[in-house]
């Protein structure tokens, strides 16, 4: 498929608006008489609540309102609208009861006619509580196991006998600790009631889910809600749910008849806006001498909160992404006095692959193997879980042309041996994956007289750049210029889209796009075959539509544009749509990527840090190669932080978080950046759709923490199992 604008460098046509300020975030939103709401958190994290001291916050000033559990409006349950449907449990509302299962739940919300009001009236509220011992502090903090899940197991073939049988076997145990998203944009909602409809302003990654939820929960029809999300600070995944706050808002604007609008403090979003979940998983593989993999077990447990059971599925590449025909997985789940864990970025995945790709380079030192040839050797040509091949797959071309960048063939795989001055080099690799998935979507597109062109979508661009890709699918399948194309995400009002999460919206939504790009050209054609128009008579599947005109075989060719002001109309319009289809029995989809990694340990100052990373991944067609690259090099960045930074800090004694700010949690910055070499392969996956394109957003952090591990051990020979991989461990005897 020859482009002239998919698969090519293109500007962000929405950077304009994000460069002048004319973008309309949540938090820039205001409109009359409005109010401003302040949650008020617990401050124990395993209890009960006995009293609030209202009366003197109701007496200070500008404060109009208190809501808490004595005098909460009746709401509804509705399900939990997160990215993995499969996981549909009921959404826990705001001050159902007086049972406190985290620290920083909220327990009541102040409402003031200014923020700094609110704000100050929710500090002094004074609550009483009765603190029960027994607070589970977290996953890492106990040997506990939970709960088995039965839905999360695997099986193929036989594991246990075949270990047991191996002439080469590992057996450890990794640990991730919790991690949270921090996000740029704290979660915000803006709701306000006309008559009997709710306007919600939300920042959130779901507004037709939202949508749908808000409605079930106020007991609504969906057509008397409307959730509005033009522009998202990012998310990375908590904000693929509807968090409390955002209902406690929209109960308090109906109640005192004016808007409310609520914005989180950091400290409320990282103790009660999600965060990915500590997990706990044992490795046992096995091989021949050669190096084939003989078996393959993975066990995992991961946290939840008392609130939602919410899981991350880690177990999942250890039965798809090598060739192995013993293999099995299984998850437990443990309820912790923490806030609701939830997607983040490629949830689950980028914890398993952290485990099984330390276990692979475990194993290749165990057969004194190259780490790069164990996984050539274990390649695999299909799908080995679905027994399906691969629509697209050329992980072997990103082993082969990141190694040749990286200079692979140079390493010394004796731990220690590379050095530079005082430093020691360590290299290391993994493999990186992520699933291809897709979603049904509808989309509406409009040709007007004017000569511009609006698509319309009901998905929303959380920064990732769904706003340019929609541009160029419109003006590639139009050839009307990209600065005449207008785009419309972000309402839930629009053709109903997908979640942007997953890695799924680019290839949801193109498809639904040009369907109804084709459908709004065959209305045009209809319009210039009528009577009096340009082809009267003419054939409408004779004409062609290029270059933002009709034309037929004689070569006569009319704008469309003169064409509707010629017929008096001011536009038409199409509606498509798309889902998944008969492909999904006929192949398996997932992207593939090779992640080479330098680091550099100076061992007289105890100075850790990645100074090199080397990329090859195959998304298919990247739609636009250099959003797409940014992708990945902000995954890259996300990763480190993963493997040496991030970790959330809970209070052993009580569960209570201790570093829910910017200050004590660390995140990767400036210093440590290291040099990036990204490059995207370009094998169009035409099976998945017309285009070729799969998602970005997650690959790019899958296996960027293992390939780190796997560098540290090769400079310092020390095999640190647990994330993050910190100064004061390598320091330890």
């Amino acid at each position: 498929m020859d482009t002239q604008v998919i698969g090519h460098r293109t500007p962000r046509v929405d950077g304009e608006n994000k460069l002048t300020g004319r973008a309309d975030y949540t938090t820039d939103w205001y409109v009359d008489n409005m109010l401003h709401g302040y949650p008020v958190p617990a401050s124990i994290s395993h209890g009960t609540l006995e009293a609030l001291d209202i009366e003197p916050v109701l007496a200070m000033p500008g404060v109009v309102a208190v809501y808490h559990h004595g005098n909460f409006p009746k709401l509804y349950r509705s399900p939990s609208s997160q990215a993995h449907q499969d996981q549909v449990s009921e959404v826990r509302l705001p001050f159902e009861d007086e049972r406190i299962h985290y620290d920083g739940q909220y327990v009541a919300m102040v409402v003031a006619e200014r923020y700094e009001q609110a704000r100050a009236a929710a500090h002094a509220l004074q609550a009483r509580y009765h603190q029960d011992s027994g607070a589970r502090p977290g996953l890492l903090e106990t040997r506990e196991d939970g709960r088995p899940l039965e839905s999360e197991g695997g099986l193929r073939g036989d594991p246990d006998s075949a270990y047991e049988r191996a002439p080469v076997k590992i057996d450890h145990v990794y640990a991730i600790a919790p991690e949270s998203h921090m996000q740029m944009e704290m979660h915000a909602t803006l709701a306000q009631w006309r008559d009997d409809r709710l306007i919600v302003h939300e920042s959130t990654q779901g507004v037709v889910y939202q949508h749908k939820a808000m409605a079930r929960i106020f007991d609504m029809p969906e057509e008397k809600v409307e959730v509005i999300s033009h522009y998202i600070g990012s998310g990375f995944g908590n904000k693929l749910f509807m968090w409390p706050h955002a209902v406690a808002t929209a109960a308090a604007a109906r109640e005192l008849g004016r808007p409310v609008k609520t914005v989180l403090s950091r400290q409320q979003d990282m103790a009660s806006g999600g965060n990915r979940p500590a997990s706990r998983q044992r490795l046992r593989l096995a091989a021949d001498e050669q190096g084939r993999l003989l078996s393959m077990r993975h066990d995992s447990t991961t946290e939840t909160s008392f609130v939602h059971p919410y899981v991350d599925s880690v177990g999942t590449p250890t039965l798809n992404l090598y060739a192995c025909d013993n293999a099995a997985i299984s998850h437990h789940l443990l309820e912790v006095n923490h806030g609701t864990p939830c997607p983040m970025r490629a949830p689950g995945e980028v914890s398993g692959i952290y485990a099984l790709e330390c276990a692979m380079d475990e194993l290749a030192i165990a057969l004194d193997m190259d780490p790069l040839e164990l996984r050539r050797r274990n390649y695999s040509y299909e799908d080995p879980t679905k027994g399906l091949p691969w629509s697209s797959k050329h992980l072997d071309t990103c082993y082969d042309s990141a190694a040749r960048r990286f200079g692979w063939e140079r390493r010394d795989p004796r731990v220690g041996s590379m050095r530079e001055g005082d430093e020691i080099l360590g290299w290391g690799m993994a493999t990186s994956s992520w699933t291809a998935g897709r979603q049904p979507c509808m989309a509406r597109v409009e040709l007007r007289a004017d000569g511009t062109v609006m698509a319309a979508c009901g998905t929303q661009d959380i920064g990732t750049g769904t706003y340019t890709v929609v541009a160029q699918t419109v003006a590639e399948l139009t050839g009307v210029p990209l600065d005449r194309v207008e785009v419309r995400l972000g309402e839930s009002s629009l053709p109903a889209g997908p979640l942007s999460g997953g890695s799924m919206a680019t290839a949801t939504t193109l498809p639904a796009v040009a369907a109804a790009v084709r459908a709004a050209i065959d209305e045009l054609k209809e319009v210039a075959t009528d009577e009096d128009a340009p082809f009267t008579g003419a054939d409408p599947d004779g004409l062609a539509f290029r270059d933002g005109a009709l034309a037929d075989e004689q070569g006569k060719r009319v704008a469309f544009d003169d064409l509707l002001s010629g017929q008096k109309l001011g536009s038409v319009s199409g509606d498509g749509q798309a889902a998944p289809g008969d492909e999904q029995n006929q192949y398996s989809f997932r992207s593939f990527g090779a992640h080479f990694v330098e680091v550099r340990w100076d061992p007289g100052i105890s100075r850790l840090c990645v100074s090199r990373v080397v990329s090859s991944i195959d998304i298919g067609r990247a739609v636009n190669p250099v959003t797409a690259r940014n992708q990945v090099e902000g995954a890259i960045v996300m990763g480190i932080g993963m493997g040496l930074f991030e970790k959330l800090d809970y209070d052993p004694r009580d569960a209570r978080l201790i570093n829910n700010n910017y200050s004590d949690y660390i995140v990767t910055s400036h210093a440590d950046m290291p040099e990036i070499d990204v490059e995207l392969l370009d094998n169009p996956d035409y099976a998945f759709n017309e285009f070729g394109a799969r998602g970005v957003g997650e690959i790019g952090l899958t296996g960027i923490a293992p390939a780190i591990a796997n560098a540290i051990y090769h400079a310092t020979g020390k095999r640190i199992r647990d994330l993050p991989i910190t100064i004061e461990k390598l320091m330890e005897p």
